[in-house]
């Protein structure tokens, strides 16, 4: 039987390398967006608006999806917010592909906030888990969009009779533009301008994130667990951590990026230095460093997101994942995130878009 996938936010750093897995797996693959155009090569585009119930069954009439891939979201000003507007559109969604009766499986993919709290209430005290996290971890009595979405996807399944996988990522790594949680490419840039400027390449964040252990997520890795959990009986109808399968510290990793750029590290002096406030006056700088190197995003923050970067690595505390859970069922695909980094900076400067 042909596996026939949708992509939601298919122009997103997790949308975008699951459908290139996809299509290189010989899926037929969809991606759904706002904006149709993604410029990848297979990959049939739909342009919908998910907060628009009309609009999405007009462009989903004729879309049998087998399996549906749930990776986008939308950024409010409160965490009530995020709820109705994030439940909304996985709802949306669902509803209407509910009279095709095709879609076999649905996976959503969330993140640690899971564990940590919302935007509001980010890795504050008092509600910190132990960690490495794990998936039996109990919500936190917090309102939290990650939860809504999930039980979006619960009432779905069980009207509609699919089975569903949770994937929480920690920090994703990989190339997209216009991304609004986009790590990476944050250091790209800012390590970018420091080169230019001479300005310090200062580590951003909190003694606890700079001596502490961390894990990140590469988003190949991302792709081939969702891949694995959609087809996978063993792992159907189950909330899984991902991450690349490795630890380390960020006083070590901050060495490695900026030897990447040749340019010299300033390691945590105990000062948190935000990189929303170091990269406050950039954006003028950026246009200047674009032209200068012929570069096709002018835009620094199409690029950069400093806020979400400072979220992850202000945390007062070490965070990690536990995998056991996707390791006993057999999922043992591994990365590591020295290559994460440098793939993905390699990857922008052949693209054009760091110097």
């Amino acid at each position: 039987m042909t596996n026939i996938a949708l992509v939601v936010g298919a122009t997103g750093i997790t949308g975008s390398n699951l459908a290139e897995t996809l299509i290189k797996k010989g899926w037929t693959t969809y991606g759904l967006s706002r904006n149709a155009g993604t410029g990848l090569s297979g990959l049939i585009p739909v342009s919908a608006d998910l907060l628009n119930p009309d609009d999405l069954n007009a462009s989903l009439q004729d879309l049998a999806p087998t399996h549906v891939f749930i990776t986008s979201w939308m950024r409010n000003d409160t965490e009530a917010e995020n709820i109705r507007v994030n439940s909304a559109m996985v709802r949306n969604l669902l509803n209407a592909l509910a009279p095709r009766k095709s879609v076999q499986h649905v996976a959503l993919v969330t993140g640690l906030k899971h564990y940590l709290g919302p935007f509001e209430a980010y890795a504050q005290a008092g509600t910190l888990p132990e960690t490495p996290v794990r998936e039996e971890h109990p919500r936190l009595d917090l309102e939290n969009f990650y939860y809504a979405q999930e039980d979006e996807v619960y009432a779905a399944a069980a009207r509609d009779d699919f089975s569903w996988s949770i994937h929480r990522p920690h920090s994703v790594i990989g190339k997209a533009v216009g991304n609004l949680m986009n790590m990476g490419t944050t250091l790209a840039v800012y390590a970018s301008v420091c080169r230019e400027t001479g300005k310090p390449f200062h580590f951003p964040g909190s003694s606890e994130q700079w001596n502490g252990l961390s894990d990140v997520t590469d988003a190949r890795i991302l792709a081939e667990h969702m891949i694995w959990a959609s087809t996978t009986k063993a792992a159907q109808n189950e909330a899984f951590n991902v991450a690349n399968g490795d630890v380390f510290r960020w006083k070590w990793l901050w060495k490695q990026i900026a030897g990447w750029f040749e340019i010299e590290p300033v390691g945590f002096d105990q000062m948190i230095h935000p990189l929303e406030q170091a990269m406050a006056g950039d954006a003028e700088i950026w246009k200047e460093i674009a032209l200068k190197y012929n570069l096709k995003e002018t835009r620094i923050d199409r690029l950069a997101s400093p806020w979400h970067t400072d979220l992850d690595l202000g945390r007062p505390m070490e965070v990690m994942t536990d995998m056991s859970k996707s390791r006993k069922l057999g999922f043992t695909v591994y990365q590591d995130t020295r290559d994460s980094f440098f793939d993905l900076f390699e990857k922008l400067r052949t693209e054009q878009l760091i110097p």
